[in-house]
């Protein structure tokens, strides 16, 4: 007998009324009967396709991380800290217009631009937000545009619905940035990709930002309205520890909040997600403690390696060795997510053995439930 092929009414039955949606926009952008509004996935109409890749690409239905590692880095899933590494070392952009305006080092708008102006890519898909803080997914065709968008949003927005959006027929080169569990929706697309879609094989380079969570824009932005003059945002900031906040300006004024206030308005699926590094992208890039100005870089893929070493032998980017601390405080924040991600799964599902979306190697559960 062959298995029912489940869909939108699944989707919104174990995802997306479970407080599991995080948003990624895998599910909407070509699709008559969703759409992404204010916050949510909202359904239109009971759809009568059987193909059911909303349902498929979602990154919180059945996810192989074994099947994903293999297709993506020709290896088995270990559940080691940081995912599989090529090279890990310190970055920031050379480029002082870009240095004003990103964030940190300002390593993903300088990379995404070389790659633009190498013809790597023909267009980047980035983050840009509205008057009202409003996040959604753009597609950049030039450095000027890539610019516009620099800086870290920290909201959860449908990044994959300007992916699915992309003409049929494009052959367009895309660079995306994404987040952890964007880039497992993504990466479940090159897994059985769809034929009534632009071809997933025109994304060439997949840029992943750390995340340890990120915020529902109903609740964060109702939250900033209550405090602060919310068209005047310019920008957001957590500052690297120990400091303990989220700093909001507006023009020149800085307003901070504890993290304990804003973490109040996460995601509910944050809970449940164990990537702190977005482990399934070509290079992945985060913050320093203690080195301001200057971004984390993990390659992990030849194709990130590729832009790496042109952005390098070109003096786009500056580097410099990681320092060993450094290292070893991002495996152990890491670790600890990927362990406390798995045993809130357990609590929810009350067995070690049911992992509510994930699967992976036994030993790999053995272990990570038994660390941290």
């Amino acid at each position: 007998m062959v298995a029912k092929t489940k869909g939108i009414k699944e989707l919104f039955d174990e995802v997306i009324d479970t407080g599991l949606c995080a948003s990624c926009g895998a599910c909407v952008g070509d699709c008559p009967y969703m759409v992404y509004y204010k916050g949510k996935v909202r359904m239109l109409d009971l759809c009568g396709r059987d193909e059911g890749h909303c349902y498929e690409y979602c990154p919180r239905t059945r996810t192989d991380l074994d099947s994903l590692s293999r297709k993506l880095f020709a290896k088995p899933y270990d559940g080691s800290e940081i995912g599989t590494v090529k090279d890990i070392f310190m970055a920031r952009s050379t480029d002082p217009k870009i240095l004003k305006k990103a964030q940190y080092g300002g390593t993903v708008t300088a990379l995404l631009a070389l790659a633009l102006a190498e013809k790597a890519i023909d267009k980047a898909i980035l983050c840009r937000t509205d008057k009202d803080r409003m996040p959604a997914g753009h597609v950049a065709s030039s450095a000027k545009e890539i610019l516009q968008c620099a800086g870290s949003n920290y909201i959860a927005y449908p990044a994959l619905e300007a992916l699915n959006r992309m003409p049929r027929g494009s052959r367009d080169r895309l660079g995306i940035v994404l987040t952890p569990c964007q880039s497992i929706a993504l990466a479940k697309m090159r897994l059985n990709p769809a034929n009534h879609r632009a071809d997933i094989d025109n994304v060439s380079l997949v840029v992943g930002l750390f995340c340890t969570w990120a915020l529902a824009y109903d609740g964060f932005t109702g939250f900033l309205r209550e405090n602060v003059d919310l068209p005047k945002v310019k920008k957001f900031d957590i500052p690297p520890p120990p400091a303990n906040r989220f700093d909001v300006y507006t023009g020149k004024e800085v307003k901070s909040f504890t993290l304990d206030e804003v973490r109040q308005h996460r995601m509910p699926t944050c809970a449940y997600c164990l990537d702190m590094t977005a482990e399934f992208s070509d290079i992945s890039v985060g913050a320093v403690e203690g080195k301001e100005g200057w971004n984390t870089v993990i390659v992990r893929s030849k194709r990130g390696a590729d832009i790496i070493e042109t952005a390098v032998r070109k003096g786009v980017l500056e580097t410099r060795a990681l320092p060993q601390q450094n290292l070893a405080h991002l495996e152990e924040a890491s670790l600890l997510k990927k362990t406390r991600g798995l045993k809130e799964i357990v609590s929810r599902t009350g067995s070690r053995n049911d992992l509510l979306y994930l699967e992976m190697p036994d030993d790999v559960r053995e272990g990570l439930l038994g660390s941290g």
